[in-house]
């Protein structure tokens, strides 16, 4: 099943040259593709456009339900409150014990403001909230690049533990991580 389907897709930004000319991509549930490319290449700007925060010149995309992961998660969550009731805004947390113990993360942390976690441990909250939100599709920009190398390659480990759940559209400027991750890779 695809969760994402982008056909003859062009953009560019006013005044610059296109960073996409009739690009097309097709995501199925169960596949990692990973975006490399060059900072400016226009990485960011296909989550933008997947998003609808950047209007397309041409072309067209349609996605299943999305879940977000950034490359900071101390700018994903808000500093004042409590990991738990960000969580709660967006996500059902019936099933919450089960993905804690997938994260190895533990349910106190959540009483916690962000600041007082590690960049890991808030990372890992990000994609438990994330996975709670339930979605067909997750757009992961740069999920590891705060990260030291062995939790880089732990959280990407967990990440993909939820194949079964959703496809992957990972933007990454690490080569051999999207070697490591990913059905295919799109280089920009």
């Amino acid at each position: 099943m695809s969760v994402l389907e982008i056909k003859n897709l062009t953009f560019g930004y006013k005044d610059g040259p296109l960073l996409y000319d009739n690009f097309s991509l097709n995501l199925k549930k169960g596949e990692v593709i990973s975006i490399v490319g060059a900072s400016g290449s226009g990485k960011s700007t296909l989550f933008e456009l997947i998003n609808g925060t950047q209007a397309l010149k041409s072309g067209t995309i349609k996605k299943s339900k999305i879940a977000q992961i950034y490359q900071d998660p101390y700018s994903s969550f808000h500093p004042s409150y409590k990991i738990i009731s960000q969580i709660k805004e967006v996500a059902d947390i019936k099933d919450i014990d089960i993905f804690l113990t997938k994260l190895n993360l533990e349910k106190e942390l959540l009483e916690k403001k962000p600041h007082q976690l590690s960049g890991g441990q808030l990372q890992r909250c990000s994609i438990l909230r994330a996975i709670l939100m339930k979605p067909d599709l997750i757009l992961a920009d740069e999920p590891t690049s705060a990260l030291d190398n062995i939790v880089q390659l732990d959280v990407m480990k967990l990440l993909m533990r939820f194949l079964d759940r959703v496809g992957i559209l990972l933007i990454t400027h690490d080569d051999d991580l999207a070697t490591w991750a990913s059905d295919k890779i799109v280089k920009l």
